[in-house]
């Protein structure tokens, strides 16, 4: 699979001259192409989110291809046809990606990885559907990655299939005060230049510590781009804090761990950013993130969740939370596309994305891997999560 305007999950099916079948005797439907324009962070430190979403896009592709495609209202089949882009994690890279993608025939958009592209990109949609003074980009976007609360209402072309990250820290603050008593003091530390790290600390993981009782000493910054952490880790050493809180991604995560076992720092819990809840941690630091505890929307603990993330890994990339929310986010619009009633073509694509985007407007749930995801009035998700920890180098679930 090549990266680009490389097409993910390509139809054995798709006919190459385009042309139509004989009828509707024919012994095959007549197949087509639905376009999807997806884009990450394939570079960068965060790479990892874009390089594990497509493969979660080109798996979930080729599944739902495999069980005969999306059923289309005159008796077609469809079949996505998903290019995937980098777009560096970079608001301008990701603004241009999706221009680019409003002025081509792709039904509807996938991404991005990061919260500080997502919250420009949605700006340049149009924010209230039927607003004839508002000359904002009209395509759906779906994004899987980008966590950042309350990003979705800056427009109605704007939907997230990302946790709620309230209701996971909320329960794991009270899952410390009931199991953990004893625990009373909390220090943090966080990516500072990184929008979902820093606001995420800020506005939930700080709030719902204070909620459930904890005293929140103080906390330190570095930078995602950062390799060295010996500054952030004497802040740690002297504020003593019975929990130390990364709110990171894995790379810098394990830089500050790895530092603090140097320096025979071991709190009595570490607590991280939901992000880090991920094989790259295991791979980088799997010894030194010994205890650390997240809630995930993500892990592999059923005949399906297991086949799901087999199937990933055959693609190249990693089941995660992030990850299979892409592979959601195609069910999800296979489903919307069948009950939409369109039969999407390059001549009536604008038509075909606004009754896609009413249609997933109108959704209360779709399915999810681990369980029933709930939709919002703000086209958001509400997703079953659980509370893991690394157990002799393995995500084990605690609650």
């Amino acid at each position: 699979m090549r990266t680009g305007k490389a097409l993910i999950g390509k139809s054995i099916f798709a006919l190459a001259t385009g042309v139509l079948l004989a009828g509707p005797c024919a012994a095959h439907p007549q197949a087509r192409t639905i376009k999807i324009s997806a884009f990450g962070a394939l570079t960068g430190p965060v790479r990892s989110f874009g390089i594990n979403s497509r493969a979660a896009l080109s798996a979930a592709s080729k599944r739902i291809d495999a069980a005969g495609g999306i059923r289309l209202a005159d008796g077609s089949v469809g079949h996505f046809a998903i290019t995937y882009d980098d777009d560096h994690c970079k608001p301008e890279d990701g603004m241009a990606l999706l221009r680019a993608a409003a002025a081509s025939d792709a039904l509807v958009a996938i991404g991005p990885s990061c919260s500080s592209v997502a919250e420009p990109l949605y700006g340049i949609l149009q924010h209230k559907v039927g607003d004839a003074q508002d000359a904002g980009l009209r395509i759906p976007v779906f994004t899987d990655g980008a966590t950042k609360a309350d990003l979705a209402r800056l427009s109605e072309w704007a939907f997230r299939n990302s946790p709620n990250e309230t209701d996971m820290y909320a329960a794991l603050w009270k899952w410390v005060r009931t199991e953990r008593p004893q625990l009373k003091t909390v220090f943090a530390g966080e990516e500072a230049d990184f929008a979902h790290s820093h606001s995420t600390l800020q506005n939930i993981i700080s709030k719902e510590a204070a909620a459930n009782g904890l005293q929140l000493l103080g906390s330190v910054g570095w930078s995602i781009n950062d390799t060295t952490f010996a500054e952030p880790a004497k802040a740690i050493d002297k504020a003593r804090a019975d929990v130390v809180v990364l709110s990171a991604h894995a790379q810098t995560t394990c830089g500050m761990l790895k530092q603090l076992a140097q320096q025979n720092l071991h709190p009595k819990l570490l607590v991280g950013l939901t992000s880090a809840s991920n094989s790259e941690t295991l791979q980088l630091c799997g010894s030194e993130a010994e205890g650390l505890l997240i809630p995930t929307s993500f892990i592999a603990t059923t005949v399906e969740t297991r086949a799901a993330a087999d199937a990933v890994r055959m693609e190249g990339g990693s089941a995660d939370l992030h990850s299979m929310a892409a592979w959601e986010i195609l069910y999800a619009l296979k489903s919307a596309i069948e009950r939409s009633g369109i039969v999407p073509a390059p001549q009536t694509v604008a038509a075909d994305r606004e009754r896609l985007r009413e249609t997933l407007s109108g959704l209360q749930s779709i399915p999810g891997l681990m369980g029933t995801i709930k939709r919002t009035s703000d086209r958001e998700s509400r997703k079953p999560f659980v509370l893991v920890q690394v157990k002799h180098g393995r995500w084990e679930i605690v609650s």
